[in-house]
C-alpha cells in the first residue's frame, strides 16, 4: 500500500487541499460544516485521499470576512506575544494608524483583531512588511512547513572598523559564503541571493527564516548589522507604506 492511499486525519487532508488551516478545520467539524461522503464528519476522523470533502457555505462566508493585514513595523515592537515589557506589533492595528490611501473597501472593525495573528517573525530592532492575518491559509502559504516564499530584505552593514564603503573592503568569497555555504544551529542554509545594493548596504532574498538569521549570517562572516528592512514577501511589496501604518491585503492581491 503506497503512502499516497494512507488515511489521514480530515484537518489535515483539508489543510493539505487549501481548504483552511487544521485548526479552522476543527472549528468547522465542530460546527457540522464539513461532509465526508454526504455524512457530517465527526472530530478526528480519518480520510483517505478518494474521499469527497464538501463544505458548508457558512464556513466559506465567515472565511471570506477573514482580513490579512500588511503592516510597516517600527522598531520597539515584537511580533508576537508581548515580552520584556515590550509591546507586540498588534496594537498597532486600529482606526487610527490606517493608512489613507489604503485601495480596500475594508473597514476596520474590532472583530478583525480575533485570531489575527502574524505569519512570520520581525525582529524586535526590524522594520519593514509583518504581515498578521486571520486566514489559515494565508498563515500555511507563508510560514508552513512546505513554504518556499521569497522574503527580500534591505540590510545596512558595517565591516570592522569600515563605517563607509564596507563593498570595497568586503571579501567577494565572503560574500559567496553569504549566498551559499554558512550553517546555523548545525543546520546548513538554503541557498540566498545576496548582493549589494550600494557601498553599505545589501539586498537579501531568503526562503527560509530562522530566528535573526540575517544578523547571525552577517556575523559569521564578519560584518555588523546597522539596519534591517523588510521589502517584499512574495508577491507583495511595502511600496510607499509608511512606518507604523498598516493596510489590507487587497482582494486582488496574492502572495
Amino acid at each position: 500500500m503506497s503512502d499516497t492511499a494512507a488515511p489521514s486525519r480530515l484537518n489535515k487532508r483539508m489543510a493539505e487541499l487549501g481548504l483552511c488551516s487544521r485548526r479552522e478545520a476543527d472549528d468547522w467539524i465542530a460546527n457540522g460544516w464539513v461532509k465526508v461522503n454526504g455524512q457530517v464528519a465527526e472530530m478526528g476522523v480519518k480520510v483517505m485521499p478518494a474521499d469527497r470533502i464538501e463544505v458548508d457555505r457558512k464556513a466559506q462566508s465567515q472565511q471570506q470576512q477573514q482580513v490579512t493585514i500588511l503592516l510597516n513595523k517600527p522598531v520597539g515592537y515584537v511580533s508576537g506575544q508581548a515580552e520584556d515589557g515590550h509591546d507586540p506589533a498588534v496594537v498597532l492595528i486600529n482606526s487610527r494608524t490606517h493608512w489613507r490611501e489604503d485601495q480596500s473597501r475594508n473597514r476596520f472593525s474590532p472583530q478583525q483583531l480575533k485570531g489575527l495573528a502574524p505569519a512570520g517573525r520581525l525582529d524586535i530592532d526590524s522594520v519593514g512588511l509583518l504581515v498578521l492575518t486571520q486566514d489559515g491559509r494565508v498563515a500555511r502559504q507563508l510560514i508552513g512547513e512546505d513554504s518556499s516564499m521569497e522574503k527580500e530584505y534591505l540590510v545596512r552593514v558595517s565591516y570592522g572598523p569600515v563605517a563607509q564603503n564596507s563593498q570595497a573592503a568586503f571579501p567577494r568569497e565572503q560574500l559567496a559564503k553569504l549566498r551559499h555555504g554558512l550553517s546555523l544551529d548545525g543546520q546548513a542554509l538554503k541557498p540566498a541571493k545576496v548582493d549589494w545594493q550600494n557601498p553599505e548596504q545589501l539586498r537579501f532574498v531568503l526562503t527560509e527564516g530562522k530566528k535573526r538569521q540575517i544578523r547571525r549570517m552577517c556575523e559569521l562572516v564578519g560584518l555588523k548589522v546597522v539596519g534591517l528592512k523588510r521589502i517584499r514577501i512574495g508577491n507583495v511589496v511595502l511600496g510607499n507604506l509608511p512606518v507604523g501604518q498598516w493596510r489590507y491585503l487587497a482582494p486582488g492581491e496574492r502572495f
